[in-house]
């Protein structure tokens, strides 16, 4: 059985440019784990790493005169919390979601880590409905607004992308992030995160408000670690 729209949910379909042939994915990258267990996660898992790709290979093309380092803060730059928040307020995210009563009452359609996340499960569930050229075009789509330039790479650098330079600067593997815990309510959750550095088996943990924050105070624990080692 074909599930039945929203006035809201079938307009997005038009500001993605997708008419998605499976809506039961579209439905799911809408939905937080407050008001089903058939919730975005998974697909918000498998948008990342479209997300991060897509936007890995535009950069490589348009800005080729720039180091590994650097394309790494342009994307991090891009990628981050406060750039997707952005994206989602421009295609009206917030009217489109399902969530929990406890989650609607306590501003969750508004919540920027909420919002973040619903954008990677879109992505994700692009890929799932029509395959990876599409979920890039989507992509190309969203950040099209956006002029890429090299000055980019000046703006402060969060801790994951610190921790990834740090690794690569010694030709180190790059550390694996794994959510070891969901804690709390439903509407009030935090994310225990682990950061692992598999080349000195090395792990440290951090807590966050989503699986995004959780993964910067972990990488955080662990540049303060490998530079109390490496001064």
């Amino acid at each position: 059985m074909t599930p039945v729209l929203s006035a809201a949910q079938t307009a997005l379909q038009k500001r993605l440019q997708h008419d998605f042939s499976d809506t039961r994915l579209l439905l799911r990258a809408l939905t937080h784990r407050s008001f089903s267990t058939d919730h975005y996660e998974r697909l918000e898992f498998l948008g990342d790493s479209v997300l991060n790709l897509a936007i890995s290979d535009l950069l490589y093309q348009k800005l080729g005169g720039l180091s590994e380092g650097e394309l790494s803060r342009v994307r991090a730059n891009l990628v981050r919390q406060e750039t997707l928040h952005e994206l989602a307020l421009g295609l009206q995210l917030p009217e489109t979601l399902r969530l929990g009563e406890g989650e609607f009452r306590s501003g969750g359609q508004q919540r920027p880590s909420i919002l973040a996340d619903v954008l990677e499960a879109l992505i994700g569930a692009v890929y799932c409905d029509a395959g990876f050229d599409k979920a890039v075009a989507l992509v190309h789509r969203l950040f099209a607004r956006f002029e890429l330039a090299p000055e980019m790479r000046a703006a402060e650098k969060d801790p994951k992308t610190e921790l990834q330079e740090w690794l690569q600067g010694r030709k180190m593997k790059l550390p694996a992030y794994r959510v070891v815990a969901v804690l709390g309510a439903a509407h009030r959750q935090t994310f225990d995160v682990e950061c692992e550095v598999t080349e000195i088996e090395r792990s440290e943990r951090g807590i966050g408000g989503s699986r995004r924050a959780g993964e910067q105070a972990a990488a955080a624990a662990m540049l303060a670690y490998l530079k109390s080692r490496n001064p």
